[in-house]
């Protein structure tokens, strides 16, 4: 199964194209998880996108932070529920992780992750540095993936 990357800016981004990603969010993140919460927080702007697509279609999402005073942070990862089932979780994940290596070669990677994923997160090289929280009502933890894991 072929895919592609795209990463870019908000002001890169066509309003269709931000139409498709926001969707895709609140579909899965607002409707299908049943957890009204505000999807727009204010900061996409200072983020980079990564689309994965399948096909010419929109397949998995991630938001993307450099390091700044801290790790780099990838968040919003979510697979379409049409694209489920092939693993793109993963080819996301990684996507994502080589990106933040290149923004920020000497920072560690740090996710909230939804604490019912955190066994997949942990298979990509992430560690637990939390005890579960709630946000927005559904349990999360705090994990990181140290930059010497990431280099080996």
């Amino acid at each position: 199964m072929s895919h592609t990357v795209d990463i870019a800016r908000l002001d890169a981004l066509t309003a269709g194209e931000l139409y498709a990603i926001l969707k895709l969010r609140v579909d899965v993140f607002v409707v299908e998880q049943d957890c009204p919460y505000p999807e727009l927080d204010g900061k996409d702007a200072d983020a980079l996108h990564l689309r994965l697509f399948i096909e010419g279609q929109l397949a998995a999402y991630a938001r993307l932070f450099p390091a700044a005073d801290g790790p780099a942070r990838i968040g919003r990862v979510v697979v379409a529920s049409d694209f489920r089932g092939r693993r793109l979780g993963e080819t996301l994940m990684r996507e994502a992780m080589t990106a933040c290596e290149k923004l920020s070669p000497e920072a560690d990677i740090a996710i909230s992750a939804q604490a019912h994923l955190a066994r997949f997160y942990s298979s990509l090289g992430f560690v637990i540095t939390s005890d579960e929280y709630l946000e927005d009502g559904i349990p999360h933890v705090d994990m990181v993936r140290a930059r010497e894991v990431a280099a080996e």
